[in-house]
């Protein structure tokens, strides 16, 4: 596996304090619009997707010229506040999900930068602790516990 030679440059600390700011601002307004799924709701709902958007539209429409034929519990004037939404929420949502990638990716690159880093550190501080350099063993002994495995319970003899 090779590095990649990708630096990320640090945020300062007014840029986050304003995005943070932003950030909150923004689940403050649309907090009142927006619902939470437990994971059985996400699995047991039907979903829409890209394949489907033109026939919730077409649908949409046809139910709207056509009311003879939708059935009496069907709520047309629903449907429509549904796909309104649908379109409103994708708005936010695209732009959002490509912000979401990118923090990811970014907190990504910087989190593997850091781990590299401090492995060498690790293996510097393990090689002086062979040497017997004086102060390393305290500092191998704490840092040596990321990579101590928990042994499992042997499994019980059978008779």
């Amino acid at each position: 596996m090779t590095q990649l030679e990708i630096k990320v440059t640090p945020i300062p600390p007014d840029v986050l304090q304003q995005a943070t700011a932003l950030v909150t601002q923004l689940q403050t307004l649309l907090q009142p619009y927006l619902e939470a799924l437990t994971p059985e709701q996400r699995v047991a709902l039907p979903k829409m997707a890209d394949k489907t958007v033109a026939f919730v539209n077409d649908g949409l429409q046809l139910a709207e010229t056509n009311p003879q034929f939708a059935p009496s519990y069907l709520d047309v004037k629903q449907l429509q506040l549904d796909v309104d939404s649908v379109n409103a929420f994708t708005q936010l949502e695209m732009p959002l999900q490509s912000l979401s990638m990118q923090l990811n990716d970014t907190v990504m690159l910087a989190g593997s930068d850091a781990y590299v880093a401090a492995l060498m550190f690790y293996n510097s501080i393990k090689e002086a602790t062979k040497r017997n350099v004086p102060g390393a063993k305290a500092i191998y002994e704490e840092l040596k516990k990321r990579f101590e495995q928990k042994k499992s319970p042997a499994p019980p003899k059978q008779a």
